[in-house]
C-alpha cells in the first residue's frame, strides 16, 4: 500500500510517501519554520498533486481519552478532533486544515488520524492524574494526556533495535528536541510517564512555550487588567520559552550563535532549556529505576551536539557517560553518543514520525478490510 503521510507540527509541514509492504521511503518533503500554514499548504499543494497514495495519514495531536489509537476519518473522527481545539488550539486546528487540504487532494482514498496522545494512554493514573478534586476527572475529564506520542514510540522502537543486544520491549527515556519539547519514560515498550500534560504547554522549555510554571503565577497575571485569561494563554503559548527569554528568536541555532557573540539574555534561555532537559531525563530515570537507554530525536535532538553536551555532560552518576568526540560527530544522523563503559546507552533518532504515520495508517485499514 502506497501512503502518504502528512505531518503538521508547531512550526513545521513534513510529509512522506511510503510502499508499506516493505516499509520504504518513495517520496520525501517539508516546509520549515512555518509561520501561516495557509501558505504552506499552498506550496505544498504542487508537490503533492503529483503523488499518487492509495491512502493518507495525518498526524493530530490531541485525541483524548477518546482515541486509543489510530482511526479512519470519518464526520464523526472529525467533529471529536475540532472538539479538542480548546486543549491544543494552535496544533488540532493545523491538524484539521491539512486533513481538509489533504481529502480535496485525494478525494477518493481513505484517510486516517494517527493521534500523538493515543501512545500515552498506556499511563497509569498515578501518572496521568493530578491532584484536583475528583470531580474534575469526572466530569471533564482534566487529566495529563501526553504528546509526540509518535516520535515517542518511534524513537523506543528504533533504540531497542540499536542496542548491541537488540530486544524486543525497550525500557528507557525518550527525549524529543525539537520547536516543541517532550520527555516520555518507556517500560517494556509501553509509555509510563511523560512531560506534557492535559495541553502541549506543560512541561519543557519549549521554543515559544513556557513549559512549567507555576500557577499562581499564571491566576495572578490573569487578573491584571494589563494581561487577562486569554492575553496570558497566549503569552505563555507563543511568546515565551527561548523566544521569551531570549527576546530574540524561537531558534536554538539562533539563540546560541546570540550567545556565542556574548548576549547575556540568549546565555541565559539556553542554560534554561538544558537545565530543564537535564531535570527531565533525570526525572523520568527516577520514575523507571532502570533504563535500557536514553534516546534524543527531533531537530534540535539530532543537530544540536552543544546543547547534548550541555544536557548530558556530568551525569556519570545516573549511568550516563557521553562520548564527547562521537557527540561532536552524530549530527543528523543516528548513532551511539555513549562511551563504551556508560551504564545506559545514549542514542541519537531520527524523527520519522512519517514513517510511523503511513504503517499506523495501513494497519488500520488492513483491519477494516
Amino acid at each position: 500500500m502506497r501512503v502518504l503521510a502528512v505531518n503538521g507540527g508547531s512550526s513545521s509541514l513534513r510529509w512522506g510517501l511510503f510502499e508499506t509492504e516493505g516499509d520504504v521511503e518513495l517520496a520525501v518533503g517539508s516546509i520549515e519554520r512555518v509561520r501561516d500554514p495557509q501558505a504552506a499548504w499552498a506550496e505544498a499543494r504542487r508537490t503533492l498533486a503529483n503523488l499518487t497514495p492509495d491512502a493518507v495519514g495525518h498526524r493530530v495531536v490531541h485525541g483524548g481519552e477518546r482515541f486509543t489509537e489510530a482511526s479512519r476519518i470519518d464526520h464523526d473522527v472529525t467533529q471529536a478532533i475540532e472538539a479538542q481545539i480548546p486543549l491544543a488550539p494552535v496544533h488540532n486546528r493545523r491538524c484539521l486544515l491539512g486533513i481538509r487540504e489533504a481529502q480535496r487532494l485525494f478525494p477518493e482514498v481513505p484517510h486516517v488520524a494517527v493521534f500523538d496522545t493515543a501512545f500515552h494512554q498506556s499511563m497509569p493514573p498515578a501518572a496521568y492524574r493530578y491532584a484536583l478534586p475528583q470531580r474534575l476527572y469526572e466530569k471533564d475529564r482534566i487529566r495529563r494526556y501526553g504528546f509526540h506520542g509518535s516520535s515517542h514510540r518511534h524513537a523506543s522502537e528504533r533504540a531497542a533495535a540499536m542496542l548491541p543486544d537488540p530486544i524486543d520491549a525497550f525500557t528507557g527515556v525518550t527525549v524529543h528536541l525539537g520547536n516543541g519539547c517532550s520527555i516520555a519514560a518507556i517500560e517494556d515498550g509501553r509509555s509510563v510517564d511523560t512531560s506534557m500534560g492535559m495541553t502541549p504547554l506543560e512541561g519543557l522549555m519549549m521554543g515559544t512555550r513556557s513549559g512549567d510554571v507555576d500557577p499562581a503565577v499564571v491566576l495572578d497575571l490573569a487578573a491584571r487588567p494589563e494581561f487577562g485569561p486569554e492575553r496570558t494563554k497566549t503569552m505563555l503559548n507563543e511568546e515565551s520559552g527561548l523566544l521569551g527569554v531570549s527576546g530574540l528568536s524561537s531558534d536554538l541555532r539562533e539563540v546560541e550563535a546570540a550567545a556565542a557573540a556574548g548576549d547575556p539574555q540568549a546565555a541565559l534561555a539556553r542554560d534554561i532549556f538544558a537545565h530543564r532537559v537535564r531535570r527531565g531525563i533525570g526525572a523520568a530515570l527516577g520514575v523507571l529505576g532502570r533504563a535500557d537507554a536514553v534516546v534524543l530525536t527531533g531537530g534540535i535532538g539530532e543537530n544540536a551536539a552543544d546543547m547534548r553536551e550541555r544536557v548530558l555532560l556530568g551525569m556519570a552518576g545516573l549511568g550516563l557517560e557521553l562520548d564527547r568526540v562521537a557527540n561532536r560527530e552524530c549530527v543528523g544522523r543516528e548513532g551511539s553518543i555513549s562511551t563504551p563503559d556508560s551504564r545506559i546507552a545514549i542514542f541519537v533518532v531520527r524523527a520519522q514520525e512519517e514513517r510511523l504515520i503511513a504503517r499506523e495508517t495501513a494497519k488500520v485499514l488492513a483491519g477494516a478490510a
